[in-house]
């Protein structure tokens, strides 16, 4: 049976330092990619929040005085009531549905930084439309309906 070669009659070629970076570099590359990817796979497999009611009642129309604005944040909406009469808006952020801070004077995106004046029209984007207004009634007892 032939012996195996000892590995001190092995020969040896010391690791220059170009090729020690260059393959540092692959091992930090691949191991980049696969983070990515890893991370990628867990965003996109990620439940969508459950959608919310249909319908919400907010309560009497007499709680709203005129110029008022009130941020209704269980329902993801604000109320603003002009003497043109009651207005809805949602409180998702058209360009990814981020949901919106009030601020002085309007709202902004935590997310990208989209900003709304207080009559939900874009400021500055990403977003490129307006916020989304949505369907509001009196019901006949008073009380105000939003219907998504």
């Amino acid at each position: 049976m032939p012996a195996m070669p000892s590995s001190d009659n092995l020969p040896t070629t010391p690791v220059n330092r170009r090729d020690f970076l260059a393959l540092a570099t692959r091992g930090v590359l691949a191991l980049n990619g696969l983070l990515g990817v890893g991370m990628l796979l867990r965003f996109l497999s990620h439940p969508p929040a459950p959608s919310s009611a249909n319908e919400v009642d907010l309560g009497p129309a007499s709680n709203f005085p005129i110029g008022s604005q009130t941020v209704m944040a269980q329902a993801n909406l604000v109320l603003l009531h002009t003497e043109a009469g009651f207005q809805a808006l949602s409180l998702e952020c058209p360009h990814l549905g981020c949901l919106l801070n009030p601020e002085p004077g309007g709202f902004s995106c935590p997310c990208h930084g989209s900003r709304f004046d207080s009559s939900g029209a874009l400021l500055r984007g990403p977003a490129s439309k307006n916020l989304k207004p949505l369907s509001i009634e009196q019901n006949h007892e008073g009380h105000l309906i939003v219907r998504y």
